[in-house]
């Protein structure tokens, strides 16, 4: 006999719960009954601002999916203190680090402090601390994965304090009287709104102060007081100013799929008969599978060619939680291909368009990844970016007619929110040194050249414990060759044609470099990859195509493409 009506109070078979640590300190979390493995943002602490000086460093970024755990298990978790800011030039007045945060295995290092007017230097940590207003010393490295390097300083009458590093962008350079920029930080979604953590705090300057985001604090201009704070639980620097600020303190966030107690009772109006089945069954039905989980990654772009060839960008990475289907309608998704390695004049090309929804059904939009872009190659115009697209393709230093004529491709375009991609790395050229820049990546910008290195290419994302999105390392100049970035991203070559990003990650591919005049191309890009999940608890999909990997395994019914293809639930 037929049910006449749902239940009331019907509970999801599992549903997502986010735990938030703001206060700084240490304390544990239990995994609960059912939950083995966990999301997880792990930010630390920011670098004070640096008296008369540089803007701290972010506190270190770590995020990613499929962290295991044991449920009924303790994990320690600490949330790092901001770094003091600098009140003299010596001693214990100088700015210091922030402080690392933890979860369980998971360590993010604090960020560095900046660099005063006199020693200058900054420090060391998730991303490193600006160079005083001095313009003496080295910039603070940050931690590979973590964050980025801190800005330079300008020495002078009209000195200026470098920017602190940021977890996806180095801090900006100081110039004549201007402070530098704090490098930029990441968003991230875990909490269920977009939020932006760990951004370098702004350098001192003599006439314009650095700015700072991403929770970073601005710096001052001479004699115009203290710097600004980092944002409390954003891990942002502490901006460069008479009196350093402090950075901002740290967070944890740990996102986990719950599964929910199934009752044994429901009311609502039901048939006598199904009162006793449900009754003798000591369960009640859950209702049907109504949202899932989506990653989708576009193919990346090519690396540059010939000399000193441009990593190649990572294609667009996006994900979320909570899109909802609709039962018996077929999705269709397309994953693409990676853009072929750019030749002399020739820029790589760019990879292609992934989507899930591709057609807009049943009341979805459409979710599309750009593809990378490509790296610029030797002899690309003047003035022409690299490729832009999910992640920008690294610069040449070598154009037609003008060195260091052209610009990095630009990321998340088109754009999205959060986004999909950062810049590519900009190219160095000082009239006897010259190296390209590093292929942006889904978590990071590219690195820029220098003068003795190429860059590397930016981290890529993780999902589910993998990661995907690396940009391309870019080819060697007058230095050594730049490494691809985590996440499938290809590594530059010393000599030859650029070597290929990994297939099904959506990384960069590598540039390519001669000793001679010649056409070595750069490295393809990677092929992109969709896929899909969500709770074991609902039943499979009612039908696919295009031949997806199907893994059931720590409470995920997944299903993986390599190519176009569909599914019914």
């Amino acid at each position: 006999m037929a049910i006449h009506g749902f239940p009331a109070g019907f509970k999801l078979a599992a549903q997502f719960t986010a735990t938030t640590f703001t206060a700084t300190g240490t304390t544990s979390w239990t995994a609960p009954a059912g939950v083995t493995q966990v999301e997880y943002l792990v930010v630390a602490g920011g670098g004070g601002g640096g008296y008369n000086g540089g803007g701290g460093g972010a506190g270190g970024f770590r995020t990613a999916t499929g962290l295991a755990v044991t449920p009924g298990n303790s994990y320690t978790v600490t949330v790092g203190a901001g770094g003091t800011g600098g009140t003299s030039n010596s001693g214990s007045s100088t700015a210091t680090a922030g402080g690392n945060s933890v979860f369980s295995s998971i360590t993010s290092t604090g960020g560095g402090g900046a660099g005063d007017y006199s020693t200058g230097t900054g420090q060391n940590g998730g991303s490193g601390g600006g160079v005083g207003g001095g313009g003496t010393g080295t910039a603070g490295t940050g931690t590979s994965g973590q964050g980025s390097d801190g800005g330079l300083g300008f020495g002078g009458g009209t000195w200026a304090g470098g920017g602190g590093g940021g977890a996806s962008a180095v801090g900006g350079n100081s110039s004549n009287g201007v402070g530098g920029v704090g490098g930029a930080g990441t968003a991230s979604s875990i909490s269920g709104s977009s939020v932006n953590y760990a951004g370098g705090g702004g350098g001192i300057g003599y006439n314009t102060a650095g700015t700072a985001s991403f929770g970073g604090g601005n710096g001052n201009i001479n004699g115009g007081g203290a710097g600004t704070a980092g944002t409390a639980n954003t891990g942002g620097g502490g901006g460069g100013g008479l009196a350093g600020a402090a950075g901002g303190s740290g967070i944890v966030i740990i996102k986990y799929l719950t599964p929910l107690a199934t009752t044994t009772s429901a009311p609502g109006i039901w048939t006598k008969i199904s009162q006793l089945v449900y009754q003798a069954a000591g369960s009640w039905p859950s209702p049907p599978l109504d949202a899932i989980e989506y990653l989708v990654v576009a193919g990346g772009g090519g690396g540059g060619g010939q000399f000193y060839g441009g990593g190649g960008g990572a294609g667009g990475y996006r994900t979320a939680t909570g899109y909802a289907i609709t039962l018996g309608t077929a999705y269709t998704v397309t994953v693409g291909n990676g853009g072929a390695g750019g030749s002399a004049y020739v820029t790589g090309a760019s990879g292609g368009v992934s989507s899930w929804n591709t057609s807009a059904v049943g009341g979805g939009v459409k979710i599309e990844s750009a593809g990378g872009g490509g790296g610029a190659s030797y002899q690309s115009p003047d003035g022409s970016p690299a490729g832009s697209g999910g992640s920008g393709g690294g610069d040449n230093p070598l154009r037609i007619s003008s060195p260091s004529g052209g610009l990095p491709g630009s990321g998340n375009t088109p754009s999205t929110s959060p986004v999909q991609g950062y810049n590519g790395g900009t190219s160095f050229y000082n009239g006897s040194a010259y190296n390209p820049g590093g292929g942006g990546g889904a978590g990071a910008v590219g690195m820029a050249g220098n003068i003795s290195v190429a860059g590397d290419g930016g981290i890529g994302r993780s999902f589910a414990g993998t990661y995907y999105g690396g940009g391309g390392g870019a080819g060697a100049g007058t230095g050594t060759q730049g490494a691809g970035g985590t996440g499938g991203g290809a590594n530059g070559v010393a000599s030859g044609s650029g070597n290929a990003a990994t297939a099904n990650t959506g990384g960069g591919g590598g540039g390519s470099n001669t000793v001679s005049y010649g056409i070595p191309t750069g490295g393809a890009g990677g092929s992109g990859i969709a896929i899909v999940r969500y709770a074991d608890s609902y039943p499979a999909a009612t039908s696919t195509t295009g031949s997806p990997s199907i893994v059931v395994s720590g409470g995920y019914r997944t299903y993986t493409w390599t190519g176009t293809g569909s599914i019914t639930f």
